[in-house]
């Protein structure tokens, strides 16, 4: 039997131990507290380590703490440091570690906005972009748009884009582009489309907003695209927004001259002849996985990382998941073809860490590029379609907006 009453320990003071000698090591150990607490220097070397929870809650310790962890210097510091801890599919999190899953950030949004019902449209580097759902049949609304730091529960309200109401039909993409040192001030991308050129092209319109003057503005007044043009998952890296070579307009926006460029593709890849798997940024290097349309589907597949120059791309890593099937029978579907689908790339804080996510029809993986080890990481309790635009990685960050 397990005696669960508290003992009372009485603190005695060693009779051999002088007086003098305890009251002078209790001095020193308040005077190194103090020195600590006084030094930001060598407090900053030390909250810098320390899990984005503490920090949250060492901000109500006193002003000068709170001023400490929300200096800009301190910000960039630490979320030049700070990990991708899960990811979440639709509204659900998903840790990426199930031995030592961390506290999800939220577990609905809907009590950080002014009505129920809210997706998560686009994760870039900490912030989300996010909307409410449709809503009932034949309601008529310009959709709102929300920037949300899930990390420390900041919210912003976008205002409505230029034109009202009338103009919210035409939106085919609406994009989020953040990052704390090269894009501080974050900023949307919209593209609206606005005519029928002929039979074989479309007429868009690209508008961005900045939160640095919070209004909206046309950055190009038109532009054609082949028809059907779709513009899906873009992704802000390295200064512009990219849109992924899942159809046939090849495109990338750069923010800081406000115009628009041609997508290169990887050398020997004909457009004609490819479908990308996955598309996306992960500790500044983008990443793009394709697949021959007119192959069996295979299970060796290159990753390609863009150069930052954005002049093409390179083959970072060479995968063979011939090993899978037999762990996850599920792969092979009933039709002879494997159903296995990237949802993200995340590199490490350290090469050898750097691990892909995988999903079957019944579960996410964690898959390692180096050496080879996989694990089960979620498991569905029924089958549930999900499209790659439900997929937001999670980025803890203390920056403020």
């Amino acid at each position: 039997m397990v005696n669960t009453r508290r003992s009372k320990i009485r603190k005695t003071r060693n009779q051999n131990t002088p007086t003098t000698v305890v009251e002078n090591s209790d001095q020193q150990s308040t005077q190194s507290g103090s020195l600590i607490g006084s030094n930001d220097d060598l407090s900053t070397e030390i909250l810098i380590r320390l899990p984005v929870t503490s920090i949250l809650r060492f901000k109500s310790v006193s002003k000068h703490w709170l001023s400490l962890l929300t200096q800009k210097h301190f910000t960039q510091r630490y979320d030049n440091l700070s990990k991708s801890p899960g990811f979440f599919a639709s509204n659900k999190y998903v840790p990426f570690d199930v031995e030592n899953p961390n506290t999800p950030p939220f577990r609905s949004l809907d009590p950080y906005f002014d009505r129920s019902g809210f997706d998560i449209l686009q994760s870039c580097n900490g912030l989300l972009l996010c909307s409410p759902d449709l809503g009932p049949k034949g309601h008529i609304a310009a959709p709102k748009y929300y920037v949300f730091n899930p990390t420390t529960k900041q919210l912003a309200t976008i205002p409505p884009l230029l034109g009202g109401l009338k103009v919210h039909k035409t939106i085919r993409f609406m994009g989020l582009a953040y990052h704390q040192t090269d894009c501080p001030h974050y900023k949307l991308v919209c593209i609206r489309f606005l005519e029928c050129f002929g039979e074989l092209l479309e007429l868009f319109q690209l508008q961005t907003y900045s939160s640095d003057t919070g209004k909206w503005k046309i950055s190009v007044e038109s532009f054609h695209a082949i028809k059907p043009a779709f513009f899906y998952q873009g992704v802000y890296w390295n200064g512009a927004v990219f849109w992924g070579p899942y159809y046939q307009n090849y495109l990338y926006f750069k923010l800081d001259v406000e115009q628009l460029q041609t997508l290169p593709l990887p050398v020997g890849l004909p457009s004609s002849q490819i479908i990308a798997m996955y598309f996306g940024e992960s500790r500044g290097h983008l990443h793009l996985i394709v697949r021959n349309k007119y192959q069996d589907y295979s299970l060796h597949w290159n990753v390609y990382e863009m150069l930052s120059d954005h002049s093409g791309w390179f083959v970072k890593y060479q995968l063979q998941l011939d090993e899978l099937p037999g762990a996850f029978p599920e792969v092979v579907s009933g039709y002879g073809y494997c159903d296995l689908h990237v949802i993200d790339v995340v590199r490490g804080e350290e090469e050898e860490n750097t691990f892909l996510v995988l999903r079957t029809p019944e579960k996410f993986i964690k898959y390692n590029v180096h050496d080879k080890s996989y694990k089960q990481i979620f498991s569905f309790s029924t089958y549930s379609y999900m499209d790659s635009s439900m997929f937001h990685r999670y980025i803890e960050t203390l920056s403020s907006f």
